[in-house]
């Protein structure tokens, strides 16, 4: 079987889906571990593509930097392994202004570098034959410039591309619950915690690192080191990792779901001038 990051974690959340029987042995597709030749081959089979989006961003005292990359990876290799659809590297630097330089680790672009950034992705991704993308996002910092770049793409390549996005924290209402079950906001608490104990457990630090959601009943937006005394909100301290491989394969098996949809989909009208 084959090597790429979090695999295992992928495969052990694979083994407890439900009908899990042969999952497990499957293997997600990787676009940038693929040949040409190859790549022109699997057009035969689909001309669709998986883009995940994290961040490089602080994650409190007990997570690593790269916690969203690791959630928005091991969602979408996840699903590319029931589906064969590819999935592209990670886009890693992306907009984490909101975390500001109060702890080092955040590399932020902006909105605009982000938008632009996915844009031309998609161009390549277009030229190279695929005419459908569906950018799964892990980092709520992410999804009003991910929205713009779709507004873009859906006007400049209409009839062309079909592009979408679906957030991890909403993928299914099961998901919704988990990720708020501490609070509204949403960092670096008890799910992110746990899927992070599921996907890199030796990343993970010690969880013991609560701090409340401050959030709630303000009427302003408030940058992190304004709302958080630690870079977390929520509780890690009860996180575990089956919760986490869990959670792994319900959000990796509803956006399989959504992927072969997404494969059959067709505009709801024909294209009009």
């Amino acid at each position: 079987m084959g090597h790429y990051a979090y695999a295992d974690a992928v495969r052990a959340a694979l083994e407890r889906a439900p009908g899990a029987s042969g999952k497990a042995t499957r293997e997600p597709v990787l676009w940038d571990r693929l040949s040409w030749p190859k790549l022109a081959a699997l057009r035969e089979t689909t001309d669709m593509a998986l883009l995940p989006a994290g961040a490089i961003e602080q994650h409190g005292p007990h997570l690593p930097i790269n916690t969203d990359v690791a959630i928005a990876s091991g969602v979408c290799l996840y699903a590319s392994a029931l589906t064969g659809v590819p999935m592209l590297p990670c886009i890693p630097y992306t907009n984490s202004l909101a975390h500001t330089d109060h702890w080092p680790g955040t590399i932020s672009s902006t909105p605009h570098t982000l938008i632009a950034q996915v844009r031309e992705i998609t161009d390549w991704v277009l030229r190279s034959g695929f005419r459908r993308l569906l950018i799964v996002n892990a980092h709520y910092g992410n999804d009003a410039p991910l929205r713009c770049a779709i507004d873009y793409l859906r006007t400049e390549h209409r009839g062309k591309l079909m592009v979408g996005m679906r957030n991890t924290w909403t993928l299914s209402r099961a998901a919704g619950d988990f990720y708020q079950l501490d609070g509204v906001d949403i960092h670096a608490n008890r799910a992110e915690t746990s899927l992070m104990l599921a996907l890199d457990p030796e990343a993970v630090g010690d969880i013991q690192a609560d701090d409340p959601d401050r959030t709630e009943g303000h009427v302003f937006t408030w940058p992190v080191a304004d709302t958080s005394l630690n870079g977390v909100t929520g509780r890690p301290s009860e996180a575990t990792r089956e919760e986490g491989l869990t959670m792994l394969s319900e959000l990796g098996e509803t956006l399989a779901e959504l992927v072969r949809r997404a494969q059959r989909e067709a505009a709801p009208l024909a294209k009009r001038v």
